[in-house]
């Protein structure tokens, strides 16, 4: 019994080890369908069992850790079998860290998932959605409407306020010190 728990414990460790190699382009090799100019950030996961269900179209921009999960394996031991649903993102797409995109969704062009979002049903186009699960809370035309006012009346920063700006010491200060109440923006 502990061998086996051993055995079991090695295959998990070493499957999430070699998981974690796998590169982008291996996925696509696999079947993962990806456009034209996305951004896929750095931790982003997709569900490797079965990544051919995964569809992302032009202009997308995934953050960091996000995870598009194609498999829902709730029903395995009940039933024998794992449900399963393809995963859609249309173009101009932006999820946000952490989001979290189950089977059987489709993201609707132009639209905005928040970050931390667990996204259970498609999301229509133009539409930003949010929360757990996530729901649709405005049209990106609203959302954009209200930070533009919010950028009138707001701290914005020049390139020089980044780290590919060389933001200097006293900047970084001063960027903080500014921000300790309200939200700013940076080019």
């Amino acid at each position: 019994m502990i061998i086996k728990r051993l055995i079991n414990f090695t295959r998990a460790r070493l499957r999430k080890y070699l998981l974690e190699e796998i590169w982008l382009e291996d996925y696509i090799k696999m079947g993962m369908k990806i456009g034209d100019h996305c951004d896929i950030q750095p931790g982003v996961i997709f569900d490797y069992s079965h990544c051919w269900l995964i569809k992302i179209g032009n202009n997308v921009t995934i953050a960091p850790q996000a995870y598009l999960l194609t498999h829902d394996a709730s029903t395995k031991k009940m039933m024998n079998y794992t449900k399963i649903g393809s995963i859609i993102i249309e173009d101009n797409v932006f999820i946000g860290a952490r989001a979290l995109i189950m089977p059987g969704v489709t993201i609707g062009k132009n639209s905005i998932v928040g970050a931390g979002s667990i996204v259970t049903k498609s999301i229509p186009e133009g539409s930003v959605a949010v929360g757990n699960p996530a729901r649709v809370i405005s049209t990106v035309e609203e959302y954009i409407d209200k930070a533009k006012i919010l950028l009138k009346k707001s701290k914005s920063y020049d390139r020089s306020y980044t780290i590919s700006g060389n933001i200097s010491p006293n900047n970084k200060a001063k960027m903080h010190e500014e921000l300790l109440k309200e939200i700013g923006f940076v080019v």
